[in-house]
């Protein structure tokens, strides 16, 4: 069982030694962040989040049990007058946690705050088209795949396809009901 609670500079630490390569760094923080990962960039990406009406939101995963930090994820582009937001940074950062439903747990959980305590009406998600573990995790949780965006994201020699996902109030209301 894990719980949600606001990422905090507490959480920094855990957080640079989960994001270890440059590769997991463009897949868990896109663009927005450079390698290696430091305290500057996380008290930016925290700078305007977590405040009432805020448009992000962002959050560490802890287990209920041994109250370790496990996790983390946000909601961030939230659009109040067309009830929107975007799901991102989904980390399972703990090696121990990873192969036992903790991701189908903390879709539950954002995705509850993001249709009942935030109203939103759409939420979405970006994931590159390698990541099949975390596409099943979101087709279980009721996302549906909207669009193939080729070739989005360079990495090295290479290019990253990614799949934009999304999921509408009432898909949510049917599948968690």
């Amino acid at each position: 069982m894990i719980e949600l609670r606001y990422f905090e500079k507490a959480d920094f630490n855990q957080m640079i030694d989960w994001v270890e390569t440059a590769e997991l760094m463009l897949q868990w923080g896109g663009p927005s962040f450079v390698f290696p990962l430091n305290d500057y960039q996380l008290e930016e990406y925290l700078k305007d989040a977590n405040r009432k009406n805020s448009s992000s939101y962002i959050y560490s995963v802890v287990d209920v049990e041994t109250e370790r930090l496990i996790g983390h994820l946000s909601i961030t582009r939230i659009d109040r007058n067309n009830r929107s937001g975007r799901i991102g940074r989904v980390l399972v950062g703990d090696p121990k946690a990873k192969g036992k439903g903790i991701c189908g747990q903390m879709m539950q959980q954002v995705l509850k705050i993001a249709f009942e305590e935030l109203e939103l009406h759409r939420v979405t998600l970006g994931v590159f088209d390698f990541n099949k573990p975390a596409i099943a995790c979101y087709e279980k949780a009721g996302f549906q795949k909207e669009g193939l965006l080729r070739d989005h994201q360079k990495f090295g020699d290479e290019y990253w396809s990614l799949w934009e996902m999304g999921m509408l109030e009432d898909e949510w209301r049917e599948n968690s009901g």
